[in-house]
Parts: structure tokens; sequence; C-alpha cells
């Protein structure tokens, strides 16, 4: 299978967070058509209906749409996808917060650990 799954939560809400993470990354680029329901649940191990209520809530979401007959695609709306990302990026930035604060490291030094792991690689920086 390759992706393991939290017994605490919901498996639709986990399936869903996974998709909405791929496209704000752009491994899912906006009107990309996506697997068959059958195929993603073959492909994680999990009930199809599971998978259907996933991505129901994708459209829902506005991050994805179906189109009758044809199937169901990432959404085109590019501002959408920005807005996902930086919704995902402020609750990573809030649980990195909370994880580091009891360290009592200033702002500048916990600048300066990101910097010095953030990587050259990477073409943002």
């Amino acid at each position: 299978m390759g992706y393991e799954f939290d017994n605490n939560i919901p498996i639709y809400i986990q399936l869903q967070q996974h998709f909405r993470m791929r496209i704000a990354a752009g491994d899912l680029a906006p009107g990309e058509r996506m697997p068959p329901v059958r195929e993603i649940a073959v492909k994680y191990g999990i009930n199809p209906n599971t998978v259907q209520r996933a991505l129901a809530e994708l459209e829902r979401e506005g991050l994805a749409y179906s189109q009758r007959t044809i199937g169901r695609f990432i959404t085109e709306d590019r501002d959408r996808i920005a807005e996902v990302r930086r919704l995902l990026a402020k609750d990573a930035v809030e649980n990195f917060i909370k994880d580091i604060r009891p360290f009592h490291l200033s702002l500048d030094e916990v600048v300066g650990v990101l910097k010095d792991h953030w990587g050259d690689d990477d073409a943002t920086s």
C-alpha cells in the first residue's frame, strides 16, 4: 500500500488531506484527470465508498470537479489552489511554533536554524 492511515482519524479525512497536499504541492496539476475511485481504493487498500466520500469533500472544497461520464479533475482555479497552499503553510507554521516554543529560542535563532536546514537545492530560496 505505501500509505499508513492513523486509526484515530477517519480514513476519508486522511485521504482528503493527502490529495489536498498533493494538489497544493503541484503533484496534481490544475485540470489533470484524477485516477478513478476504484484505482485509488486498490492503491490505498480502502473501500471505494471511502474514496468517493473523500473526493466528494475535495469537490465541496473547490479543489476538484466532476464531468459526467468523463471523470473527476483537479480544479483549474489557481487562486483556489494558492489559497489552500497558504492555509496549509499557515497550519504547518502554527504547529512548528507550538513545537519549538518550549525551547525558548529567539526569533533570530529560529530563523538561523531554518536557514541551516532549508537547503540550497530549493528553487524558492
